[in-house]
């Protein structure tokens, strides 16, 4: 269900059509003003130019996210894969204990 909201940034009123909930592209918006304001007041630029550095500042962001994220998946394969072995190495030690009571007998 598209879900249509006004959000303010820097000044300026956008309309938007989204799927998600209303309250997350108002947390959306809230963020990227806030990047926005930020961006104008420390550079001192024209509003074109504090999106243009706001775009790359949040792709930034974006994309050391990406890698974090990427980061932690191949941890936690690592770690999948270590449990794995250590899981085998457990079914086979049961095994050779079973095997050397049985020859004690």
């Amino acid at each position: 269900m598209e879900n249509r909201i006004v959000i303010n940034i820097c000044g300026e009123d956008y309309t938007l059509l989204a799927d998600e909930a209303p309250s997350y592209m108002e947390k959306v918006g809230q963020y990227v003003d806030g990047k926005m304001s930020e961006t104008l007041h420390a550079a001192k630029v024209s509003r074109t130019d504090a999106a243009v550095l706001t775009a790359l500042n949040l792709a930034d962001e974006l994309m050391k996210s990406q890698q974090n994220a990427e980061n932690l998946r191949s941890q936690l394969k690592g770690y999948l894969d270590e449990a794995n072995r250590a899981k085998n190495e457990i079914s086979e030690l049961k095994r050779e204990i079973f095997r050397l009571q049985n020859n004690r007998k």
